[in-house]
């Protein structure tokens, strides 16, 4: 079969010609229809080498759907010829993160992560999944934008459902109007804020950000700023989601927040806070980083997803042209999540 392997930190991946893995107990081979393309993938592939606790060589993508063809064990029969979508995070179902439903907190994980995190993934005509548990049934008529809903709709969904705080009438900013930050303004529409703004340099993101409900779309987070303190009468905004991470986002954002609101920080573009009791930071401020979602969450999101509540805008190409989108992705030419197909 073909499969995109990462060989050498540093250096691209290659499409290589490997055997079909075979399921051994528990186990199960799925058929990939889809696989979407992250900037995660990346930053693995840029990674040097003793940064990441993953043994090479393994095939990357950890966005992944596809139909069962094999299993490993008689009692997951059942399970042949169903469409799935794979959770990503390979958690032992058995420790207390797991056992409480924060599989995606698994306290065994402390080197690979689940698929194409370590572990062999999408970007090859089988994956090999190692239980059902990681499996989430899908209708077969599901199409390949499905794809990117197992990271890119269950990080974005995860962000916005697991605050504690009632988000109907609140105030929220979202962002960096991406990958992600799309569909998160599509769940927010779910929760029924009072009041989304929206943040994006780019003219075709802020269009896009009030095609999808948000109020306002501004470029800067100093023009979210005015706009914040403008509608809120001086307070600020109750839930900052911020999906770039980058330095000025995050330097930004003590400025938005209204007393006890939340910065939730999902991009991973080299920003930091300096964190002080008092200070510039609002009272009762709370800070959050979370990481892809769990088990239920997914099944939420395809849920969701299937229904047509919640769509991500996604550019397909071919496994043979994968290199190349990688290259599209990293240069900022793609439109939308780019979802590669057999």
């Amino acid at each position: 079969m073909r499969a995109l392997r990462l060989h050498e930190w540093g250096v691209a991946p290659s499409l290589d010609r490997i055997p079909v893995p075979q399921p051994g107990p528990g186990q199960v081979l799925l058929r990939v229809d889809a696989a979407g393309l992250c900037h995660s993938d990346l930053h693995i592939m840029d990674a040097d080498a003793g940064v990441l606790p993953y043994t090479l060589p393994f095939n990357l993508g950890h966005e992944v759907m596809g139909a069962v063809v094999a299993v490993g064990d008689d009692r997951d029969r059942e399970w042949i010829g169903r469409s799935c979508g794979v959770h990503g995070v390979w958690s032992c179902g058995e420790c207390r993160a797991c056992a409480a439903g924060r599989d995606n907190y698994c306290v065994e994980l402390n080197g690979p992560i689940g698929c194409g995190t370590g572990y062999d993934d999408g970007l090859a005509d089988f994956i090999l999944v190692p239980s059902t548990r990681h499996l989430v049934e899908l209708d077969p008529a599901a199409g390949p934008e499905v794809a990117p809903m197992t990271d890119a709709g269950l990080t974005a969904y995860h962000a916005v459902v697991s605050q504690p705080v009632d988000l109907r009438g609140a105030i929220v900013v979202v962002v960096g109007i991406g990958g992600l930050g799309h569909l998160a303004l599509q769940v927010l529409t779910l929760r029924l804020p009072s009041l989304v703004l929206a943040v994006d340099p780019r003219e075709s993101a802020r269009e896009l950000a009030l095609r999808l409900g948000a109020h306002h779309a501004v470029a800067s987070v100093a023009e979210v700023d005015a706009l914040a303190a403008e509608l809120s009468g001086g307070s600020g905004a109750d839930l900052v989601l911020d999906f770039v991470g980058a330095p000025d986002t995050m330097g930004g954002a003590p400025g938005l927040m209204a007393g006890g609101a939340c910065l939730v920080v999902v991009g991973s573009a080299g920003g930091s806070l300096t964190v002080t009791k008092g200070g510039a930071l609002p009272r009762g401020w709370r800070v959050e980083a979370p990481f892809w979602g769990p088990h239920h969450h997914l099944q939420d999101v395809l849920d969701l997803a299937v229904a047509g509540d919640l769509a991500a805008v996604v550019e397909q190409r071919r496994l043979d042209e994968v290199l190349e989108a990688y290259q599209d992705l990293r240069e900022g030419r793609a439109d939308g999540r780019l979802v590669v197909v057999p």
